[in-house]
């Protein structure tokens, strides 16, 4: 189940806040393999590291690291301070964190019988490559002179701990996100909570958000059934921001790069999560594509029209902006140029969620 090695750290590659990038020579030869210094202590050159090397070996596209489980001979100190939410739950490196939400947080107060979002528009997507995405949109409606305060609401669904996104550093680090915060077992964000309703509630009441993107971690979990993938979340999502008062703004998963018939045009997982999961009524978002794709999205996303209301976005000037992101657009290892309309539909998603804040 688990592919172990043991290495010697010969050099640090980079590192963003919360992670640390090494090169590690092992039995096997040389390999990438990531720390998060909080759990493990920061490695440094010459240190023996003990690797959990399952990912790489598996060629995963977006964890494909060694991922250091330990530094043997230079543990760590015992960590000090508030705290008593543990994630990564009855794993080797569960971890405290000081829940938002929890009893000796100075937020609590506010949490304890909070209820609403206040109608605050909740952009929900599929995919963790979504979100720089959604941003360019909603920024490129709202300009630079008067931007909202966006937080990103980070599920559980792909990668557990934030530290693993290089976008989501590079993003609060540009202030294109008033802050990250994870729910579930999820972990490493700026606020901690227990779930999507309190993270949504802290988004709001605390990091005082006028939008709130929700969205899985890097990585997505997929086994070619109709049930069988983490994005099934998104579906919930909207759920949870309904109930909260919020309005929800789903963005639908749109390719013209991915050859599998099931994720040609809008993607069965935007299909099933909000055809099938979300309960509660969403603005579904379609992007005015022109040609065949733009006749097939409409076309598979009619049925959506039984519960949500489809809202057709222009995607005028959204490529602009779009080519002006702070961060690299990848999606499943294909970029802007490979797959536009991917980028575009969320674009789009963040658009209207700016329209609706001009309402």
């Amino acid at each position: 189940m688990i592919r172990w090695r043991k290495g010697e750290v010969t050099g640090v590659r980079r590192e963003w806040p919360g992670a640390v990038e090494l090169e590690v020579a092992t039995e096997d030869g040389r390999c990438r393999a990531l720390a998060y210094p909080a759990l493990v202590g920061r490695p440094e050159t010459g240190d023996v590291v003990l690797l959990n090397t399952t990912a790489l070996a598996m060629g995963l596209g977006t964890g494909g690291y060694a991922m250091v489980v330990a530094v043997p001979d230079r543990l760590p100190a015992d960590p000090t301070g508030p705290g008593h939410l543990v994630k990564a739950r009855y794993t080797p490196l569960q971890a405290t964190v000081a829940g938002a939400d929890e009893q000796e947080s100075p937020y609590h107060e506010a949490l304890r019988d909070a209820d609403s979002v206040d109608g605050m528009p909740v952009v929900i997507a599929d995919l963790h490559s979504a979100l720089p995405a959604i941003l360019c949109g909603l920024y490129s409606h709202a300009g630079d002179g008067d931007r909202p305060r966006v937080a990103y609401v980070m599920q559980d669904g792909g990668a557990l701990p934030a530290w693993f996104s290089m976008s989501c550093a590079e993003l609060r680090a540009r202030e294109w996100l008033c802050g990250v915060i994870t729910v579930g077992q999820a972990f490493g964000g700026d606020l901690e909570a227990v779930t999507l309703h309190t993270g949504l509630l802290a988004a709001r009441h605390v990091l005082r958000a006028d939008v709130a993107v929700v969205a899985q971690g890097p990585g997505n979990l997929g086994t070619g059934t109709r049930w069988g993938f983490s994005g099934v979340c998104a579906g919930e999502a909207v759920n949870a921001a309904a109930v909260l008062s919020g309005r929800p703004v789903a963005a639908l998963r749109i390719s013209e790069g991915d050859r599998r018939d099931r994720h040609l045009g809008v993607s069965h997982h935007s299909l099933t999560a909000y055809g099938r999961v979300a309960l509660a009524p969403a603005r579904v978002v379609l992007p005015q594509l022109p040609g065949e794709l733009g006749d097939r999205v409409r076309e598979q996303a009619a049925p959506l029209a039984a519960r949500h209301e489809l809202v057709t976005v222009p995607v005028d000037g959204l490529l602009d902006a779009l080519k002006a992101a702070p961060v690299r657009l990848s999606t499943m290892g294909r970029g802007l140029e490979e797959d536009t309309a991917y980028f575009l539909a969320s674009a789009a998603a963040g658009h209207h969620a700016a329209d609706l804040l001009a309402q």
